[in-house]
């Protein structure tokens, strides 16, 4: 990392959005695990299903917050 990143203060609105993109990832990848290993949730999805739908939720947690780490051009 450059000397310039790290001497360079975040802005609220960029600090505000990494607190509820780190907030997203937790909820979205509990929620993804929940579907694949918890049995009392009452989904009709077979095993197969079951792991299909939590990785895609935990796929799509990681994405979003890959997405929001990513440094805009005009910061």
């Amino acid at each position: 990392m450059s000397s310039n990143f790290n001497n360079k203060q975040k802005s609220l609105k960029r600090r505000f959005l990494l607190i509820l993109g780190i907030t997203t990832l937790v909820c979205v990848i509990a929620m993804g695990v929940m579907i694949m290993f918890w049995d009392k949730l009452n989904l009709n999805l077979s095993n197969t299903q079951r792991l299909v739908v939590g990785g895609l939720f935990i796929a799509y947690g990681i994405l979003r917050f890959t997405r929001i780490l990513r440094k805009e051009p005009n910061e």
